[in-house]
């Protein structure tokens, strides 16, 4: 089948992370899993090359010295975005993260976020349904396709509406996991994220030093426990 939804957009494959002063916060911890404050630019995952070795995975399991030990079994059953900020859960045992892993592949995870947008979003609350599929030609671009792509759905809901400049300052709650799903939901819908690189308008990216984008909630059962268990990470924009 021909892509009917091909776009001309310039390749990102040669990407290398500028350093990251920022550690990687604790927010709980006991036997089977943390609770952690990802800072925006650092990679969740070490990259294939070898100038992207600082991960949130790797500092975990080799330690940050003076500020958190080694979890050498440490496992990531969920990552957020480069420039995202915020809460992650970490396995650290490969029964807890097998349970996890479970949990999110079923969709029983809540996750929000909070963003800031460019422009007033008219709606107090609402639903953007876009169907997303893989950038073949554009790695890591996704594109908006309702031909090949897969269902995505993102419910949000205005916090605030500021001036100068006009920006809106929303809470992003996703029903599915697609790449880069609320940051092309934004920009499909006429509101980019400030900052994004990737999904933007002509003034959006140079309206932050970072993308404001930030994982504040985190929703699931405890994998030995069984208890429900709430995380959360006060937003640093809002």
């Amino acid at each position: 089948m021909p892509d009917t939804c091909s776009t001309s957009l310039t390749a990102f494959d040669d990407f290398v992370a500028p350093p990251c002063s920022d550690f990687v916060e604790i927010l709980y911890q006991d036997d089977d899993i943390l609770l952690i404050n990802k800072p925006s630019g650092l990679l969740s995952l070490s990259g294939k090359n070898p100038l992207n070795r600082d991960s949130v995975h790797c500092r975990l399991v080799h330690g940050q010295e003076g500020v958190s030990p080694a979890f050498p079994e440490a496992k990531l059953p969920h990552r957020i975005d480069f420039g995202t900020s915020g809460v992650m859960v970490v396995g650290l045992n490969a029964a807890s993260a097998k349970h996890l892993n479970r949990q999110f592949q079923a969709r029983t995870v809540k996750k929000c976020y909070i963003a800031m947008l460019e422009g007033w979003v008219t709606d107090d609350q609402g639903q953007i349904s876009a169907a997303i599929a893989k950038h073949k030609d554009y790695f890591p671009l996704v594109k908006v396709c309702p031909v090949i792509g897969k269902a995505a759905i993102s419910e949000y809901s205005v916090l605030q509406r500021l001036e100068q400049p006009r920006r809106s300052l929303v809470q992003f709650t996703p029903l599915t996991g697609r790449t880069h799903q609320l940051r092309i939901h934004s920009q499909t819908f006429g509101h980019p994220i400030l900052g994004c690189d990737l999904y933007k308008s002509d003034h959006s990216e140079q309206m932050a030093e970072r993308l404001l984008l930030h994982a504040s909630d985190l929703y699931f059962e405890h994998p030995t426990s069984g208890e429900p268990v709430h995380g959360h990470c006060p937003c640093p924009f809002s």
